[in-house]
């Protein structure tokens, strides 16, 4: 079973930057590798549902609004690893940050298959 292991949180003040990673090792339930995998992120902060913020596989990237033009997500299929570079960041987008692997790009909670254990990133004002 493929695991999903993040890392790069912390503490940073509004403004700062970030990068976040997640290495992958194993195969996903559906028998996937990493190289095959679509994989996002996604956050959750207290008290509210955990939402997608960034997705890529082998034809694109996709972001959400919220975040468009300064986040970006990459891969390294040598390394199994993904990472999100976080630009400019505000208070909200404080949160637990969640890798996830599945088998296309999506937006949705239930397009992916497999999860990290999250990232806590917290940004003060």
């Amino acid at each position: 079973q493929v695991q999903l292991v993040e890392s790069g949180g912390g503490l940073v003040q509004a403004g700062d930057s970030l990068r976040v990673s997640c290495t992958a090792s194993g195969r996903t339930t559906a028998g996937r590798t990493f190289i095959s995998s679509a994989m996002g992120w996604f956050r959750q902060a207290p008290g509210k549902e955990r939402e997608f913020v960034a997705a890529t596989n082998w034809i694109g990237t996709s972001y959400a609004d919220s975040v468009k033009g300064r986040f970006t997500i990459s891969r390294d299929n040598a390394k199994n690893t993904v990472y999100l570079q976080m630009n400019n960041l505000k208070p909200e987008d404080t949160g637990v940050y969640y890798c996830a692997a599945g088998p296309l790009v999506g937006r949705r909670i239930g397009d992916f298959d497999s999860w990290g254990q999250g990232t806590q990133v917290t940004v003060s004002s």
